[in-house]
């Protein structure tokens, strides 16, 4: 991944804007997280107008659909692979893993950390996927194997408190 940012005038393409999670992706330090926490702010407003998890399931269905096509034109735009202010991929993984996790600020802190510890680890399978996918698939497919094991490790903590 490159470490350098790109300007803030990239963000008046509309593919970049999204693809770079409103702006997140272009802070300084740790874009991955910021880009996590833009995720926290649109989660917490989703589930006020879709209370029913079936509900965001499809809107995430969705948001992954449209992530890999925004994804793979940034990419493309920006002539590097998975390039570091591309945060789209952490707002869905974070999306995915939330799917799991009752409302609360516990499940939102406990989802966050768990997303962001298996994104920047990425331990087996989400290493392989990384290194194995290319294209706005490949920049997704790791999160939402991140978003899927976070997932499970809340639902598994759920069934332990229960």
């Amino acid at each position: 991944m490159s470490r350098t940012s790109p300007g803030p005038g990239i963000l008046r393409d509309p593919v970049h804007f999204v693809a770079m999670g409103f702006g997140s992706g272009l802070v300084p330090f740790a874009p991955g997280t910021a880009g996590t926490l833009v995720a926290v702010l649109l989660e917490l407003w989703v589930r006020q107008w879709l209370p029913d998890v079936l509900q965001r399931a499809i809107l995430v269905i969705a948001m992954i659909i449209f992530g890999i096509w925004v994804c793979h034109v940034s990419a493309r735009k920006l002539g590097r692979h998975d390039h570091q202010a591309i945060v789209l991929d952490e707002i869905c993984g974070y999306f995915v893993t939330m799917l799991a996790a009752p409302a609360g600020w516990l499940w939102i802190v406990v989802g966050f950390s768990l997303f962001r510890v298996l994104d920047i680890v990425k331990p087996w399978p989400i290493r392989e996927v990384d290194h194995s996918i290319g294209g706005g698939l490949g920049i997704m497919l790791d999160d939402i194997v991140a978003g899927l094991l976070s997932a499970a490790a809340i639902l598994a903590a759920r069934g332990l408190l229960t």
